[in-house]
């Protein structure tokens, strides 16, 4: 039978066993050093010079003094003395002056923090990851950052996010209290997309950008091309709205045909352009204006436009074109006008058309 126990080697009280009181109190004072391990340090190769009784350290390699050959074991200073207490494996202690749990894996002492996390089915940081999010975080600030070339890095930093294939769907999700607001990646292709959304189930893509041409598309974006099937007759001296009662686009239905004019869907800057072709009534001797008008009431700066010389029926036009900051709402209309003879603006080549460009 042994004198000690198997793991903290406690000395047994023996059968017959003179003064048992010693042996006991021996193993309570082992125990008392042992049970929840917390060392003072862990870098000291020689003894303090004034320890407290039950001060513990974790002995440094190359120990010296009454240390001498206790490397990497526990030293208690108790009754006026050290006594070595050899580590097994498994145990651990609490560095105080580091603040750091460590394991003896019965080589040494290792930190209980792993230097590496592989093949983990689940990891939440502030919640609870589960089988559709098996990373979660819940967090105020996140921050990845490049590993300098000091630190033995490249100074550059690529966060790479990859799908199986081009049919599937990869990208980041925005929301609103768990509401889908936007998407940005590839969905359901390799053509790069921003798309938004009200309601989280009705999307509108506002940016499309083709991986094969790098050619930028913005789908929504508003613009139209409107035109006239019919001779539009206006008199002398008066401004008349040219009816514009066809559109070859009208991306947002952002012209209104039934009025005659554009309307703008939301702030911006707009550019517009108009060709007014004349047709003869009576005479060549007319001369046709053109502009564009804010609201029905004002002109537009750089839209007023004018052929004085002999007008050539189905020949003679005008062109407009101009730029104009609008609020949502706003309209721009296209007006014709003629001096000195009545005339028409022909049909099919009397057009107005216009976009959103910022």
């Amino acid at each position: 039978m042994s004198d000690a126990t198997t793991h903290l080697l406690l000395p047994y009280i023996l059968a017959a066993q003179a003064q048992k009181h010693v042996t006991h109190n021996e193993a309570l004072r082992i125990l008392d050093g042992l049970v929840q391990l917390s060392v003072l340090d862990r870098d000291l190769t020689a003894p303090p010079s004034s320890p407290a009784d039950g001060d513990r350290y974790i002995v440094a390699s190359g120990a010296t003094g009454d240390w001498a050959g206790w490397d990497l074991n526990v030293a208690l200073w108790t009754d006026g003395a050290w006594l070595r207490l050899p580590p097994r494996t498994g145990w651990r202690a609490w560095v105080e002056d580091e603040g750091l749990l460590l394991v003896y894996d019965g080589a040494g002492w290792v930190g209980t923090t792993p230097s590496e996390l592989q093949n983990m089915a689940l990891l939440g940081l502030g919640t609870t990851a589960d089988a559709s999010n098996p990373f979660s975080a819940k967090l105020n600030a996140a921050l990845w950052t490049a590993k300098t070339v000091v630190e033995g890095g490249t100074g550059d930093l690529f966060y790479t996010m990859n799908k199986e294939a081009a049919g599937d769907d990869l990208g980041l999700t925005l929301q609103t209290g768990f509401v889908t607001k936007a998407l940005v990646g590839l969905f359901g292709s390799d053509r790069f997309r921003l798309a938004v959304s009200a309601d989280g189930s009705t999307f509108f893509d506002g940016l499309s950008v083709d991986n094969a041409n790098g050619i930028v598309d913005q789908p929504r974006l508003p613009r139209f091309k409107a035109y006239t099937n019919y001779d539009n007759y206006v008199g002398v001296g008066t401004w008349t709205k040219i009816g514009l009662n066809n559109t070859d686009y009208n991306d947002q239905g952002a012209f209104d045909a039934a009025n005659n004019h554009f309307v703008a869907p939301v702030d911006g800057t707009y550019i517009f352009g108009a060709t007014l072709l004349y047709k003869i009534n009576a005479s060549a001797t007319a001369r046709m204006r053109g502009r564009l008008v804010l609201n029905g009431t004002t002109e537009i700066r750089g839209s007023l436009g004018e052929i004085s010389a002999t007008h050539v029926s189905l020949a003679t036009a005008i062109w407009l074109q101009t730029m104009v900051p609008l609020t949502a709402g706003d309209t721009v209309e296209l007006q014709g006008y003629f001096r000195v003879a009545d005339g028409y603006f022909a049909a099919d080549h009397t057009s107005f058309w216009g976009c959103k460009i910022g």
